[in-house]
């Protein structure tokens, strides 16, 4: 079914508190020569004590309002990927909705991980192009400092916090989505989880302090195995060669990874776009931040063609390739 969605305006917000390389030396056994050979990470935004991620996510909500002069009063949904919501429930599209005063819309609230980005997406250009809704923000934000190990120098090393908000609408003429590839891999799910209610998985036993255990080089193989064969399927579907993609956008897990599954896939690396140098790893958050730096740097246009991809615990992973072509600021 072709597209009648557009993405039409993007805000994002970060933490003013940065953790630096040097920072994490003070915590854990590590350095920053170790840091940067591994995962090319300087610095992360951290939230404070008391800012959560409904704060983060009202911030990059004003941000894309303020930008583009945006009138959020007839959104009809609200979908908002976190892993590290304020409250069990009500969720944070809720409050979105109480804070911005939206009088008649949807509110939820989902976890795709760090595929949020790209499964939120999907959800609204489906909505909206089964015409059930005509005006969707897509939120993703995460507070992931205060779910992180700070004795796990494996981990540690790795999360930062942010959020974003982008506004889609529906647009025959100028829609935005041209192909789109969705998988999963619920095998996998051991090799990254967070606990919650239940302590087990398929049977075994997990930890139980509620922080972020990651097996990294499992994660590492299945990501630069899965990817370059969803990328092929997003040309295959959107007829397109790779030379004719200005930029690939991959969730910005570490950038060691990233370099991995460029090679595989054939992508230059000076055509993709990365938030995690001084971001760090905001799971749901990194490609749109990874999308807001390059606007700032001019790299980022209207009229260029993306592929973006997500892909993350679960193991979920989606991806996209869409015409950029914002409103006008």
């Amino acid at each position: 079914m072709r597209s009648k969605a557009r993405i039409t305006a993007i805000g994002t917000y970060v933490p003013e508190k940065k953790l630096t390389n040097d920072d994490l030396e003070k915590i854990v056994d590590t350095n920053d020569e170790w840091i940067v050979q591994r995962t090319g990470m300087k610095e992360r935004r951290i939230a404070g004590d008391n800012e959560f991620a409904s704060m983060l996510a009202f911030k990059a909500i004003e941000d894309l309002v303020e930008n583009y002069h945006k009138d959020l009063i007839d959104v009809d949904c609200i979908l908002v990927s976190t892993t590290t919501p304020d409250y069990a429930f009500p969720s944070v599209a809720c409050q979105i909705q109480k804070k911005f005063n939206i009088r008649q819309t949807g509110a939820i609230d989902f976890n795709a991980t760090c595929a949020g980005f790209t499964y939120g997406l999907h959800l609204a250009n489906g909505l909206i192009t089964a015409g059930l809704h005509r005006k969707i923000l897509v939120i993703t934000t995460e507070t992931l400092s205060k779910v992180t190990d700070y004795t796990d120098r494996t981990t540690c090393i790795l999360f930062g916090d942010g959020a974003a908000a982008v506004l889609i609408e529906k647009d025959e003429e100028l829609p935005s989505f041209i192909a789109t590839h969705m998988g999963t891999n619920g095998e996998g799910g051991m090799h990254v989880y967070r606990t919650n209610l239940s302590t087990t998985m398929f049977g075994e036993s997990l930890g139980t302090n509620g922080k972020i255990v990651q097996n990294g080089r499992e994660v590492y193989k299945w990501a630069s195995r899965t990817l370059p064969i969803g990328i092929k399927e997003l040309l295959c579907q959107a007829e397109l060669k790779m030379d004719e993609i200005n930029w690939f956008v991959p969730h910005s897990a570490n950038l060691r990874m990233i370099e991995s599954i460029c090679e595989k896939s054939g992508f230059p690396l000076d055509k993709t776009l990365t938030s995690v140098e001084y971001m760090g790893n905001t799971s749901s958050v990194s490609i749109p931040l990874a999308l807001q730096i390059a606007i700032n740097e001019g790299k980022l246009k209207n009229g260029d063609t993306l592929l973006l991809y997500g892909f993350g615990g679960g193991l979920t992973h989606a991806g996209h390739i869409i015409k950029w072509n914002l409103a006008e600021e």
